[in-house]
């Protein structure tokens, strides 16, 4: 008969909570893998239920159990903060709630909501989560995301060349699993008679994706200038970057390019002196060399599509700057707390006659969804994340100075992590893609890297 010593598991219990551990493990790492795969979605009551949502919710209850059945109550700091944000979030959402008018209102309001209780939970879950598990599974979280964009953006290359042979790809993919819903590859216009196609692969739009991979890019970008000569990362990475930038022009999306540019601007200021670098040229060189044989094939096509996406006086620009003169009126009805949370559209039809239309920016969305108050939250949302970036850059420096190596790849991810979020921050002036699951792993990211670069600190490994 075996006896456990006050404070200490006995093996079958500490084996079933490794067993737990390892489940929450999947799920986030499944969860953060399938984040951008907004097609992959069912109906399910009159409501979208995509993959994420599935696995999120997953990873929830996993999280849960797992702490319930280690009698484990405790949560980080950046965890705790996480939570204040979302009580204040859901009291300034449910405040507005009683400025909804209509049934339909109401029903956005729910499913709008509903996600966001969600998305959230999941930001302080996966937070407390990966600050206990230490920088090597932070890492693997890291290259999970990264992979699933990765398998994201191949599906898209299948896609469009499907659609050059007249097939449609999400039909024959999304129908075997019950998920096809309409739709496709995007496409543009036409060239004579030749379709202008726009990648979106698993998500709902080109756009989306151009904004997405604005993320991956400029996070990997300054950890591959700082491999050492000869690590066997090197060379995936480069292949990595190149094949995403490819991507990315392939969505034709100005937004993200946008992002790309803010993006570049802030890496700059540490990292000037690579983007002259053998290393540096090498994924440009190779986007570059895509890129010029493609065009040779057909350089008249791509100039007239070039022309069209850099005009600033077609129609598409100016939905995108029209779109704001709606501002005055809402903030002039309802300024404090806006039309309510996921509403923008049924206002826009009531305005416009036109159906299901998002604001096309998501600080329009803000500011007339959640009025000042709404506004004035999430600005003090991203002056913390903005804070937990400066920590994590300010704990790169002090590594780098008391001599430990890491500090060549935290140092790098807190620069990437910024620009990741100034570039995502431009990107959604004429977009809308911050509401979305892939930001919330983006600041899950952001928030917990201090906490679990700092345990190394404090574990003494300095």
């Amino acid at each position: 008969m075996s006896v456990a010593l006050p404070g200490r598991a006995i093996p079958g219990e500490r084996a079933a909570a490794v067993s737990s551990i390892r489940v929450v493990d999947a799920l986030l790492l499944t969860t953060v893998f399938a984040i951008t795969f907004a097609k992959v979605r069912w109906t399910v009551g009159g409501a979208d239920v995509n993959i994420s949502d599935v696995t999120a919710g997953l990873f929830l209850v996993a999280f849960v159990l797992s702490r319930v059945d280690r009698r484990d109550a405790g949560l980080p700091r950046a965890s705790w903060t996480l939570l204040v944000f979302f009580a204040l979030f859901v009291s300034v959402y449910l405040a507005g709630f009683f400025n909804l008018g209509t049934i339909e209102d109401r029903d956005l309001f729910v499913k709008g909501i509903v996600k966001f209780v969600i998305h959230f939970l999941f930001l302080v879950a996966a937070v407390a989560h990966l600050s206990r598990r230490g920088p090597q599974f932070y890492w693997r979280t890291l290259g999970w995301f990264t992979a699933g964009i990765v398998v994201n953006c191949a599906y898209g290359v299948l896609q469009l060349v499907a659609a050059q042979g007249g097939r449609n790809l999400d039909e024959t993919v999304l129908s075997a699993i019950g998920s096809y819903q309409r739709g496709g590859i995007n496409v543009y216009g036409a060239v004579g008679e030749a379709n202008v196609y726009r990648i979106n692969a698993l998500t709902l739009d080109p756009n989306h994706l151009g904004i997405m991979l604005v993320v991956p890019l400029l996070i990997l970008l300054p950890i591959y200038l700082r491999l050492e000569r000869g690590h066997r990362l090197r060379a995936p990475l480069a292949l990595t970057l190149a094949f995403l930038a490819v991507v990315e022009l392939a969505t034709l999306s100005r937004s993200g390019l946008l992002g790309l540019l803010v993006g570049f601007l802030v890496l700059a200021v540490p990292y000037r002196h690579f983007f002259l670098s053998k290393r540096f040229m090498l994924p440009l060189g190779l986007v570059v060399a895509i890129v010029a044989i493609v065009v040779a094939q057909r350089s008249g096509f791509f100039e007239t599509v070039l022309r069209a996406r850099t005009s600033v006086g077609g129609g598409s620009t100016r939905v995108h700057f029209d779109i704001y003169q709606l501002l005055p009126p809402v903030i002039g009805q309802h300024p404090l707390l806006g039309l309510g949370l996921n509403t923008f559209s049924s206002y826009y039809e009531f305005v416009t006659g036109k159906s299901n239309w998002g604001p096309h920016s998501y600080y329009l969305a803000l500011l007339t969804e959640t009025g000042i108050i709404g506004t004035a939250l999430f600005l003090g949302y991203l002056g913390y994340l903005f804070r937990r970036l400066g920590a994590l850059r300010r704990l790169g420096r002090a590594m780098a100075v008391s001599g430990d190596a890491l500090a060549a790849r935290v140092r790098p991810l807190g620069w990437g992590l910024t620009a990741a979020l100034a570039g995502t921050l431009a990107a959604n002036a004429f977009y809308l893609t911050m509401q979305m699951y892939y930001f919330f792993a983006l600041a899950m990211f952001i928030v917990a890297a201090p906490a679990v670069f700092r345990r190394r600190v404090v574990n003494g490994r300095l």
